[in-house]
């Protein structure tokens, strides 16, 4: 099948999740009937634990749904990160068949591919609305497709946690001097500008983050917002917490499929697995936004001292970031395909997404 016309017709399918969900006769049809339809039990492992409940019930509201629409004839087990396989080895598992399916973060396999870094977002990148926009309708999915397939897997949009906070230190940090030396857990591009900057760069899982900023093995972190942070218990730890995560102004998390296990299941099958990751898409940031006001508010009221970073620390991440992915697009074509279709929406976006809401929001906020 060619690539384009499968990502059109998933895309599709995503969109029709309510169909699916609500046309129990409709389904049965298509599948021939109920009971024809075959009994499917695949294994997903995620890249994080059980008490990140939100990451991680992205997994289980997918696979609850799949479950659901199919009667209980397809069911997918979940399982969280490092249970199955470690947290940072989900990708290659999924692409060696070891299990059918994963839910990770694709900028953790840079190593494998700079490309990867797309599908979750880049510094000074697109918001998680533009994200899904530029995934759906911007031709973002499709050249993604075609990178995951290299690897042997079929990829869908899979959550995402909105613009993160820029993380926790011990010491201040005013200006982008300060950042020399630093010991920070930081992944992928944001990991590479924030090297470039004179920072210590420590790629840790998130299950591990809290013993190693308690013992001083990193002295400061970023993970995600203030209802995982503080799930974390990070503001015991660190006094400082900065923002915004200019590294990830959205993190668009991902379902991963084994393109054999993939190829074997009834067209029913792939369209409900097409529209189970949509609808998990949706929820996962619709779940941050529901958390985070107050998580952020317990926050303020515990004395955790809340600090923009400086516009000398901005500037000096832009200016490096946009070093980065040129030199990255100059080394390899696919790579710089991916970044001129990103950079091309954000451009044609922004003037929009930064017109009527912003000027809302500036004005709700005065």
């Amino acid at each position: 099948m060619q690539r384009r016309t499968f990502v059109r017709t998933t895309v599709a399918g995503a969109a029709g999740a309510g169909l699916l969900a609500g046309c129990g006769p409709a389904q049965e049809n298509a599948g021939g009937s109920g009971s024809s339809m075959p009994r499917i039990s695949w294994r997903l492992a995620s890249s994080f634990s059980r008490s990140l409940d939100t990451i991680y019930g992205a997994a289980e509201i997918f696979a609850n749904r799949v479950s659901g629409i199919t009667g209980g004839r397809f069911t997918i087990r979940c399982y969280p990160g490092g249970e199955m396989v470690p947290a940072l080895e989900v990708l290659g598992a999924v692409q060696n068949g070891t299990i059918q399916m994963g839910h990770s973060a694709s900028y953790y396999y840079v190593g494998h591919n700079p490309a990867f870094a797309f599908d979750t977002g880049v510094p000074f990148g697109l918001s998680a609305r533009q994200h899904n926009a530029w995934l759906y309708y911007g031709g973002g999915l499709e050249l993604l497709r075609s990178l995951f397939a290299d690897f042997n897997i079929v990829n869908f949009p899979g959550g995402n946690t909105g613009t993160q906070m820029g993380g926790w230190f011990r010491r201040p940090v005013d200006t982008a001097a300060d950042l020399r030396g630093i010991k920070m857990r930081i992944p992928s591009v944001g990991g590479r500008v924030m090297a470039r900057l004179g920072v210590n760069v420590q790629l840790i899982p998130g299950g591990e983050i809290y013993p190693a900023l308690e013992r001083g093995a990193i002295d400061a972190t970023e993970w995600v917002g203030p209802y995982d942070d503080e799930k974390l218990g990070l503001n015991d730890i660190a006094d400082y917490y900065y923002y915004p995560g200019w590294w990830e102004p959205s993190a668009g998390l991902s379902f991963y499929v084994n393109m054999n296990a993939w190829n074997e299941l009834p067209e029913t099958y792939k369209e409900i697995v097409a529209a189970a990751a949509a609808e998990a898409n949706v929820l996962m940031l619709a779940s941050y936004d529901a958390k985070n006001p107050a998580a952020y508010e317990r926050l303020l009221e515990g004395g955790t001292d809340i600090r923009p970073f400086s516009d000398d620390i901005l500037n000096a991440a832009r200016r490096e970031t946009n070093a980065y992915l040129d030199e990255n697009a100059a080394a390899d074509a696919e790579y710089a395909q991916l970044l001129e279709s990103y950079r091309g929406y954000a451009d044609a976006s922004r003037r929009w997404f930064s017109t009527a809401e912003q000027a809302y929001t500036d004005f709700i906020r005065r």
